[in-house]
Formats: C-alpha cells, sequence, structure tokens
C-alpha cells in the first residue's frame, strides 16, 4: 500500500466521527501558545536595551517561563483528571494573552518577570489537558493525533517568530508581543465551543489523584518509565537551551540580521510541521526504541556542525538537521501517557513534566552564562554530547518497551 494512501487513511482516522474539529480547535490553541511563547527569544534584544539586562539575565527571564510553566503541570494534571478538559484550556489561553498585556506594558523590570511567572502559568494548565482529552478520543490513535497538535504548534513557532520581528524592527518590540493576546481569546472561545464535555469527577477522586501524584513517583521505578523520564528530561534541556538563544546567536556570532534569524529560527519550527506527525505514527507503528534513535542522530550531528559553518545556506542545512529532534515530544509523550491508567493519565504526566520541564528549565540561563563569556559554540558541541547520551539511554531501554 502507497505512502499516499496510508496518508490518507490516517487523516480520515483522525477527523471522523466528529473528532476532527475538537481536534482543530485543541491543535490551535496550542499553535498559539507555543508560538507565542517563541517570540520571547527573538525580542530579547530589545528587552536588553529596554531594561538592561545582561544575557544571564534575559536567559532568566526565559527561564521563568519555563519553571512556571512547569510547576503548574503536576495541578494543571490533577485538575485534567478531575474537570472538564475544555474548560482548562480554555481558561488556560485566556490568562496567557492578559499576562502577555501585562509584558507589552510592563514599566519596569520587576513588573516584566512577576508577568512572565503568569505567563508561565496560565501555559501550564493546557499541555496535559490536551492530551488527556486527546486520549479519550483517539484511543488507537493517540501519537498521531498528539503528532498532529505538536505539528500545529510548530506552525505557530514557525509563523509567529517572523512575524514579531517584522514588527518589531518597523513599529516596537511591545507589537511584536501585542499582536497575540486578540487571537489567544478568539481560541479560547473555539475551544470551549467545540471540544466535547468531559466529566467531573467527585471530592473523593479529587483527593484519590492527590495520592495519585505521589504514587506516580513509585511507579519510576519501574525500569523503562525511569528512562524514559530521564530521556525527556535530557531532552527538554536541549531544546530549552537551543530555543533561548538561537536568534541571538545568529545574529551576534554568525552575523545574520534580525530578519534572516528569525526567519531561520522559524524554519527549526517549520521541519517539526513535518516530523512530528511523522514521528507520531511511527511510533504507533515500531515503538519508541526505533522511532526515536532514528530521529535523534541527525539533531546529535546538527550541533556539533554548527560552530565550524557559516554561510545563510550551510545553516539553513545544519538546522533543519537539528530539528529533527522536534519528533522527539510525541513519541515520549505518546508512551508516558499510556504507561499509567485512564485515571491518573493526567497526573502521572502531570508528576513527569513537571519534574523533568521544571529542571530543564535552568537550561537558557546556564545557556545565558555560557554566552556571556563567549564560549557559544563550545556550548552547542556539548549539547551534541548530551544528545548522544539521550541516544544511548534510548538503546539501552529494557526489553519489553517496544512493540
Amino acid at each position: 500500500m502507497s505512502f499516499r494512501i496510508e496518508m490518507r487513511k490516517e487523516i480520515a482516522a483522525l477527523w471522523g466521527g466528529g473528532k476532527g474539529i475538537s481536534l482543530a480547535a485543541v491543535a490551535i490553541g496550542w499553535g498559539l501558545l507555543n508560538g507565542g511563547r517563541m517570540v520571547y527569544p527573538v525580542i530579547i534584544p530589545y528587552l536588553q536595551s529596554d531594561y538592561g539586562l545582561s544575557l544571564t539575565v534575559a536567559g532568566f527571564l526565559v527561564t521563568v517561563l519555563w519553571f512556571f510553566a512547569a510547576i503548574g503541570q503536576l495541578p494543571g494534571g490533577i485538575l485534567a483528571d478531575q474537570y472538564d478538559e475544555r474548560k482548562l484550556m480554555a481558561a488556560s489561553v485566556i490568562v496567557v494573552a492578559g499576562a502577555l498585556s501585562l509584558v507589552v506594558t510592563s514599566s519596569s523590570p520587576v513588573i516584566l518577570f512577576l508577568a512572565t511567572a503568569v505567563w508561565g502559568l496560565g501555559h501550564s494548565l493546557y499541555p496535559i489537558a490536551r492530551i488527556t482529552i486527546l486520549s479519550k478520543l483517539y484511543t488507537q490513535r493517540l501519537g498521531s493525533a498528539l503528532g498532529v497538535t505538536m505539528a500545529m504548534g510548530d506552525i505557530g513557532q514557525t509563523a509567529l517568530p517572523p512575524v514579531a520581528a517584522i514588527l518589531a524592527a518597523s513599529i516596537a518590540w511591545q507589537a511584536g508581543l501585542g499582536f497575540i493576546p486578540p487571537l489567544l481569546v478568539i481560541s479560547g472561545i473555539l475551544i470551549y465551543a467545540t471540544s466535547p464535555q468531559q466529566d467531573s469527577a467527585t471530592d473523593s477522586g479529587k483527593s484519590q489523584s492527590l495520592r495519585d501524584a505521589v504514587g506516580v513517583f513509585a511507579e519510576l521505578r519501574d525500569p523503562a518509565l525511569g528512562f524514559i523520564t530521564v530521556i525527556f528530561f535530557l531532552y527538554m534541556f536541549i531544546w530549552q537551551s537551543f530555543t533561548a538563544f538561537y536568534p541571538t546567536y545568529l545574529t551576534s556570532v554568525k552575523g545574520l540580521s534580525s530578519q534572516q534569524a528569525s526567519i531561520l529560527f522559524g524554519l527549526f519550527f517549520a521541519v517539526g510541521v513535518l516530523v512530528k506527525p511523522l514521528s507520531g505514527t511511527a511510533y504507533d507503528r515500531i515503538g519508541i526504541r526505533r522511532s526515536l534513535i532514528g530521529i535523534l542522530l541527525p539533531a546529535s550531528a546538527g550541533f556539533l556542525l554548527l560552530p565550524f559553518i557559516n554561510g545563510i545556506w550551510l545553516l539553513v542545512g545544519v538546522t533543519a538537521l537539528i530539528s529533527t529532534m522536534l519528533g522527539a515530544g510525541a513519541i515520549t509523550q505518546s508512551f508516558i501517557a499510556e504507561a499509567f491508567t485512564e485515571e491518573m493519565k493526567g497526573t502521572g504526566l502531570g508528576v513527569i513534566r513537571t519534574l523533568t520541564a521544571s529542571l530543564a528549565a535552568t537550561g537558557p540561563v546556564i545557556f545565558g552564562v555560557v554566552g556571556d563569556h563567549g564560549y557559544f559554540d563550545t556550548g552547542y558541541v556539548v549539547l551534541s554530547g548530551v544528545m548522544l547520551i539521550v541516544i544511548g539511554l534510548t538503546y539501552r531501554m529494557p526489553n519489553g518497551s517496544d512493540r
């Protein structure tokens, strides 16, 4: 059977039964949230200028965003197990819209950092609710459905940073961020109107989820789940470190203009639009080991080559190599979601994502320190080595982890 026929069958299965409208609404919200978050790296030079921030402090600002987006995912996961996911997702985009408005109108670094923290907390309500609602809609195709939403996240991350760069350069950095809140409000209405309503749990169920949150740590003693948790942490550390300063690196070290850097940054996510659905499908078909190693090897090579090449077209090629790593999320999170029972799926995802992402949030500030001391190139070589460690851990996952 040809690839085209297979893809048509996959699309028909995802869209059929009225589920496609819900999938589209969830995916659009995810695209706007992620696209908005990736505008920060593009406007960091403007924030440095307006607020007098060093690379280290700018990295800490990104760390605040990622950290609060991480720590809120445990309560977000518990809430997703107990309440209507559509309400959580709608609330998430509305809170983020309000926080972005505060960032745009901030008059001091203190307000900027506080608004960024609220932004992260609002964002944290969405990821787990997105996965749990999809796991109920797509019991046999979670990897594919999750890959679609993650691809839409990359469409947002591809489109919004270049738009923000143009608006920031031609008007002001506030315009580069200020066009996003109205889109988020519309998205919240769309999500609430089109997503299926879920039954709320009882008060006893709420206390059970709190006990489940403790029980998840015991589950991590399972070798396969322990391995995937470490793999997910290292992947998030690499991803956050890279995305926080790639546009800055391209302008300050490689000599590109801010517009060229933002387009190249968008290209990184554009490749993910293709990689993520294919990775999710590969996970559904061949399991975690072969699918994950296959997408991480090119990324490791790209990080290693990056310091040694110059020129826009060579940088395009290396950026495309690195972007294959974006497929790891669809694979690892599908594996984690399927490791837990339906009753504690949201809580389990919340615990693991909070644990891994909060620790990985140190990446941007560490990479900011590296950049301040003039060792950006060395930092990318180190990221290549960490990626090889991830590949080694994937290869060594216990038997039975694959299908």
